[in-house]
């Protein structure tokens, strides 16, 4: 009987945190010498409860005072919010000085994402990488975790002499989405849009916007604002590396304000 029970146990398995991506609650398991002093350790949180139902995400840069009086680069933050404008989480860039002010855009960094009541749900990660199409092999790239320490996602840059062109990959790294942006991101006073595909580019299921926030704001600031429109069932794994993404664009093509005109 134990031993069927055993068997039971283990066909039933635990929940997956997120469509298409191991248990990680497995891993959390300590195991003692005695069955009855196992512990189980507290599981990642997901970003599945708000992202799961979502059809447009709206990121938003916040103004940095001592970046404008002071012009020195500082570290990125942002807040995301769902379409009547809640805050559902807020992210962080973490990089260092010299990065921030020698590699400038380029800069490697960490944004990690934390939701309400500061519990961290998702990490990006962008290591120092060219962005150039003079450099076809080594352009920029996001690992996407979520929950951290899961890797669910990879955004990488394709080359293309004419329009900015990336990829969003599965933990496998097979290509899922294409996103094809337009020839030039200037944006004069308008929005600029980034069209999301399916991996033959014959269909859209989405995009990724930058809002123009108008003259004075855009002159005088880096604070930029994106919305991304998407499915609503789309899986949140690929939803999670679409906030990734715009993070991306911020630093590819609208960090500096002149950029984002």
């Amino acid at each position: 009987m134990a031993s069927k029970d055993t068997q039971n146990q283990k066909g039933r398995g635990l929940p997956h945190f997120l469509p298409g991506v191991p248990d990680p609650g497995r891993s959390h398991i300590i195991s003692c010498s005695s069955p009855g002093n196992q512990t189980r350790q507290p599981r990642p949180h997901p970003p599945s409860r708000f992202l799961s139902t979502l059809d447009l995400i709206i990121i938003h840069q916040q103004v940095e005072l001592l970046e404008m009086i002071l012009g020195t680069e500082t570290t990125n933050k942002y807040e995301i919010k769902n379409s009547l404008g809640q805050r559902i989480y807020f992210a962080v860039e973490e990089s260092i000085c010299f990065n921030r002010t020698f590699c400038s855009t380029l800069r490697s960094c960490t944004l990690k994402i934390t939701d309400n009541s500061g519990r961290e749900v998702i990490t990006v990660n962008r290591p120092l990488k060219c962005n150039s199409c003079w450099c076809p092999c080594y352009l920029q790239e996001l690992e996407i975790q979520a929950p951290p320490g899961t890797i669910v996602a990879y955004v990488a840059q394709k080359w293309d002499p004419f329009q900015p062109k990336f990829t969003i990959r599965n933990a496998n790294k097979e290509d899922v989405l294409k996103i094809v942006g337009p020839c030039t991101t200037c944006g004069c006073f308008g929005d600029v849009d980034f069209e999301v595909k399916t991996i033959n580019e014959k269909l859209t299921v989405g995009k990724i916007s930058k809002y123009w926030s108008g003259f004075v704001n855009n002159v005088f600031t880096n604070a930029d604002n994106f919305g991304i429109h998407v499915p609503a069932d789309l899986d949140v794994t690929v939803k999670a590396a679409m906030i990734g993404t715009c993070f991306l664009f911020d630093f590819m093509f609208f960090e500096h304000s002149l950029a984002g005109l």
